[in-house]
């Protein structure tokens, strides 16, 4: 009863009866507005993302739903996505033959750019309005808000193109290491490349240029062929040839004043990887990195005992993953920087992240030859 009393006192100094409807709605008001706020600062926004339940063709088994809002822990990123490519081995993944893959339901997408939305209260160095990328890479980035801890995010300078800052890890990253590797290479020396479209293409010709390194480049028979032969040439290379060109018998005659290729990259395959190999001089090397055609490379047996070829492989991923986050971080601090001074550009189509399954069409072939697509949220 006392205490009832001292409650009643204190309420009606303020001017309220402490039991009036009046002021039993003032409470809640107010304990609603800060079970709110509370809510609001601990979690995400909803998050629309592209998610699948199971294997199969992308364009089939991918659908883009509404997420709810996550929680942000005290070492949590919460991280408001702005672009992220389309990547073979994005598709790959999703089609269940990638040799890693995440758990499902999975969001895809495995590498992008975003602006940081909100922090943890333990994090440091980051910021609301920073760029960050997941490196090394982090599934889960075709969606519109991710949160994951602070240590997967790397902060990179906001003057960075956007579509370059999305798509630098798993391309450009590739062709910078294959070059630096597994063979030492010095100015005047000479790479062969089948693929030379691609992205890791592009940017192994331009890599070599800066390097002082001369660089063969293999395409397909295709439409357009003559227009991609001038395009890589005007990006550094030195020759372009088509696989229907080097059906000679002594490829060297096409050289010149250029040195036999020491090196090789192959991620096509078939008789596409071959023609590489002949280019290759006496105790070369060829470095496959991908298998479009997912044709087998056949070597024949005088390459091996005459040539002394070396055949290696190289998977981005794995070489990630053995401690060496923050020399990944250095080399695309350097690869952004290149790409901010106009000296590492590459063929992009901006897609937008609404018209998603527009993109995925392109970027699984089915509506011909088409550039890298980059969403944009």
């Amino acid at each position: 009863m006392a205490t009832t009393r001292i409650v009643s006192l204190k309420a009606l100094v303020h001017g309220v009866s402490a039991w009036s409807p009046h002021s039993q709605l003032l409470l809640r008001s107010r304990t609603l507005t800060s079970a709110v706020r509370a809510y609001s600062s601990a979690t995400s926004p909803p998050s629309k993302a592209v998610v699948y339940d199971q294997h199969g063709s992308p364009d089939i088994v991918t659908r883009v739903t509404e997420l709810p809002p996550v929680e942000i822990k005290e070492n949590d990123v919460c991280v408001r996505m702005l672009a992220a490519p389309i990547n073979p081995s994005d598709i790959n993944r999703i089609e269940g033959v990638y040799p890693v893959r995440p758990p499902m339901p999975a969001v895809g997408g495995y590498e992008g750019v975003g602006e940081v939305h909100a922090v943890g209260s333990a994090v440091k160095g980051l910021s609301t309005g920073d760029w960050v990328i997941p490196s090394p890479p982090s599934s889960g980035t075709w969606q519109t808000y991710v949160v994951k801890e602070q240590t997967v995010w790397h902060k990179i300078d906001k003057s960075t193109p956007m579509e370059y800052a999305a798509t630098v890890t798993v391309n450009p990253l590739t062709a910078l290491r294959m070059l630096e590797d597994f063979v030492t290479l010095k100015p005047g020396d000479t790479i062969v490349q089948n693929g030379a479209t691609s992205m890791v293409g592009q940017c192994v010709i331009q890599l070599a240029r800066l390097r002082g390194i001369h660089s063969v480049n293999i395409i397909r028979d295709r439409a357009g062929s003559d227009e991609a032969k001038e395009n890589l040439k005007k990006l550094g290379a030195d020759d372009v040839y088509t696989e229907s060109q080097l059906e000679v018998k002594n490829v060297r005659g096409l050289l010149g004043n250029i040195s036999e290729p020491a090196l090789g990259f192959n991620c096509v395959g078939g008789t596409a990887a071959s023609l590489v190999l002949k280019f290759l001089k006496q105790g070369g090397t060829m470095v496959t990195y991908g298998g479009m055609s997912k044709r087998p490379i056949t070597v024949s047996t005088s390459s091996y005992i005459f040539k002394e070829l070396t055949l290696r492989g190289f998977w981005l991923q794995r070489w990630m993953s053995s401690d060496k986050a923050e020399e990944c971080r250095s080399m695309i601090n350097y690869l952004l920087g290149l790409c901010r001074d106009g000296k590492l550009k590459y063929e992009l189509e901006v897609a937008p992240f609404d018209d998603f399954h527009s993109g995925l069409e392109k970027a699984m072939g089915k509506r011909g030859s088409q550039p890298k697509q980059v969403l944009k949220f």
